[in-house]
């Protein structure tokens, strides 16, 4: 796959003419501002009245003559205007200059450090306004403002900016969410904003709108948020404990566009590839395999593709999906299921011989697995998973002597205890068991108490006690 931080700018996708926000911008470049006016009022000094004139006439000759000046100018009316016709303009008509030659992003920060002016300020201020173009505008050029210069955003500012585009993300029916998207395309492209993302709880928040309806186009980029994170080793590493997979594999299987499914098998190659410790890598195979993407790749072995990535990636994660398979004990398989919450009647919950060959593993990594059922059983309104949860924790206590005890210490029985009188009906069978379960236990233990001391009294031997 094409490095994250050298694709090709068509492949973000920076300028779609469908836009709001291009559309917007089209008619705003036709307007006329009255510049000698706000002269005349002593709102903007002659010089830079000269300048911005004279870069309305023949931009590109002016510019060349005399970029500081310009740089210095729209500094200048961009932090002193008010006037939303006049900011949208100059937003737009630097946003031009930026988008025509992208080296000009390092002359706005020499010039903007030899002045001893805060190039962020102005734009981060201007987050704060009430008209959505002159928002997203200004989002735009900080995003390029930090992503094609030698100097990237101070940390103070990255931290503001970045929960800016993680709340415009989240916020309802927002019409410029494809920009938003864009900046945020940018922006995790650079490593070091990628752990600041992760730091304001991003990943999280994209997880949370693909788990939602959004149009296909949005879909794409916020995939493609992800899919330039997983190229750290690190992030890739902790990735699933998003439940990525999971939300990846669901849109994979209803996905009707090209590029859609081709960005959800380059995570998932990432995913695979990128961590660092190989056991990583074989949680997120069986991960997958879990949420049936090896389906999927079979359904999409039989189309034909004109992207030759996607062909080339649909082979090699069949492969090691397929290698994973044969590794996978049957424990692997069960806490795979448990890690992704998406319990269902898979064979190996009803599988006697696998309880009493693993109940006790439920209490490895401090009971990681058994604790995950019981938050499952508080959050979960899914009644597949209610019922194979409180059918798990019943096996567990029935198969390991002190479960009854870990159960408790870890809140578990109250809550088996209060889906009895949950509505749907198998929910209150599987509790009503297990509860069964949880005070059979205790007869049976004690009838084994009983049958020892029966048969030492016999033997003439001291009686053993013990506590039911």
């Amino acid at each position: 796959m094409t490095s994250a931080l050298y694709l090709p700018e068509e492949n973000i996708d920076m300028i779609a003419a469908t836009s709001v926000l291009q559309q917007q911008a089209a008619d705003i470049r036709t307007r006329t501002i009255n510049w000698a006016s706000y002269m005349q009022s002593q709102m903007i000094s002659e010089e830079d009245y000269k300048a911005i004139s004279a870069l309305d006439k023949s931009r590109a000759s002016y510019l060349a003559e005399n970029s500081s000046q310009v740089v210095k100018t729209l500094l200048n009316l961009v932090s002193h205007l008010s006037k939303d016709s006049t900011i949208q303009y100059i937003l737009v008509l630097l946003d031009d200059l930026l988008q025509e030659d992208r080296s000009r992003v390092d002359l706005f920060h020499e010039t903007a450090g030899k002045l001893k002016q805060c190039i962020w300020g102005p734009f981060l201020n201007l987050l704060n306004r009430q008209d959505g173009f002159i928002v997203n505008m200004s989002s735009r050029i900080l995003a390029k403002f930090a992503c094609w210069g030698r100097e990237t955003m101070p940390k103070s500012d990255l931290n503001f900016y970045l929960q800016f585009l993680k709340d415009q993300l989240a916020s309802n029916n927002n019409e410029y969410i494809q920009s938003v998207a864009r900046c945020l395309q940018m922006m995790l492209r650079v490593d070091e904003y990628r752990f600041a993302f992760v730091g304001v709880d991003g990943i999280s928040t994209l997880i949370r709108i693909l788990s939602t309806r959004v149009n296909f186009q949005v879909q794409y980029q916020l995939i493609f948020c992800l899919w330039v994170l997983t190229f750290n080793p690190l992030l890739a590493a902790k990735m699933n404990k998003f439940s990525v997979i999971p939300i990846l594999a669901d849109i994979l299987s209803d996905c009707a566009k090209e590029k859609v499914t081709r960005i959800i098998l380059a995570v998932f190659r990432n995913l695979i590839e990128k961590p660092e410790d190989s056991s990583v890598a074989k949680d997120h195979c069986i991960a997958m395999v879990q949420c049936k993407v090896l389906k999927q790749l079979s359904i999409l072995e039989q189309r034909r593709f004109d992207d030759e990535d996607i062909t080339a990636d649909v082979e090699y994660l069949s492969e090691k999906l397929q290698n994973s398979v044969q590794d996978l004990s049957s424990f692997d398989e069960y806490a795979t299921e448990v890690r992704s919450g998406r319990l269902e009647w898979s064979p190996v919950h009803k599988s006697a011989k696998f309880w009493r060959e693993n109940a006790q593993r439920l209490n490895e990594k401090n009971y990681e697995l058994l604790r995950i059922l019981v938050h499952l059983l508080e959050t979960s309104k899914d009644a597949i998973i209610l019922s194979v949860a409180c059918f798990d924790i019943g096996e567990y206590v029935r198969h390991y002597p002190r479960g009854k005890h870990v159960l408790e210490q870890l809140g578990g029985k109250q809550i088996v205890m209060q889906h009895l009188g949950h509505e749907d009906p198998n929910v209150r069978y599987e509790a009503l068991l297990a509860v069964q379960k949880l005070m059979v236990h205790n007869w049976e233990y004690l009838g084994k108490q009983l049958e020892k001391e029966n048969e030492n009294q016999k033997q003439g031997a001291a009686p053993i006690t013990g506590k039911a």
